[in-house]
């Protein structure tokens, strides 16, 4: 649990200016992610909504609705991949700080790296798999198995997307201290 900032996770809003395309690629990552985080915003709010008037239309109308429970699902799926970069770049993922006032900066940086690639392959084989699941998904024309049917391809294309996101996320976090600024 984080409760201020690490010595070597200072500010990084001028991070990668020593590398001019590392400095638009995380503008632009940032850019994404802001917007994303607004729609996951939205998603969320709809995901609460759908389920309110479910819970509510069977109580008052002995109305069942079939197709609340995975439009909630979709949502909250598409709102927890899709905003995964977003947390990554403000490192705001869990993490064990056990050893960090125990190992010296130069330590701490190598730690950080490994960290930070062993994150980028693990997500770059999710990102993976969950393209070709979203692929299969497309092509054979998978639905789920309910009265709605809604395309399967959906969710997985949220799931594959955000994963995405969040390597490329990592991905520039692991670039940026070879682009001559301090990591965050």
């Amino acid at each position: 649990m984080m409760h201020g900032p690490l010595p070597d996770q200072q500010d990084h809003s001028e991070a990668a200016t020593g590398n001019p395309l590392v400095a638009a690629l995380g503008q632009a990552l940032a850019l994404c992610n802001n917007a994303i985080v607004v729609f996951a915003a939205l998603a969320l709010i709809a995901a609460c909504v759908i389920l309110s008037y479910s819970v509510l239309g069977r109580a008052l109308f002995h109305s069942p609705n079939y197709w609340q429970d995975e439009a909630a699902v979709f949502l909250l799926v598409g709102a927890t991949f899709m905003t995964a970069a977003y947390v990554q770049g403000q490192r705001g993922h869990i993490g064990i700080e056990a050893f960090v006032g125990l190992l010296s900066p130069l330590v701490n940086r190598i730690r950080l790296w490994l960290v930070d690639l062993a994150s980028l392959l693990f997500c770059a084989f999710f990102a993976w798999k969950s393209w070709t699941l979203a692929h299969e998904a497309w092509v054979d024309g998978q639905v789920s198995n309910s009265m709605w049917s809604p395309p399967l391809a959906i969710p997985y294309v949220l799931m594959a997307l955000g994963m995405t996101l969040l390597c490329l996320q990592i991905l520039l976090q692991i670039i940026i201290p070879f682009a001559g600024a301090s990591r965050r």
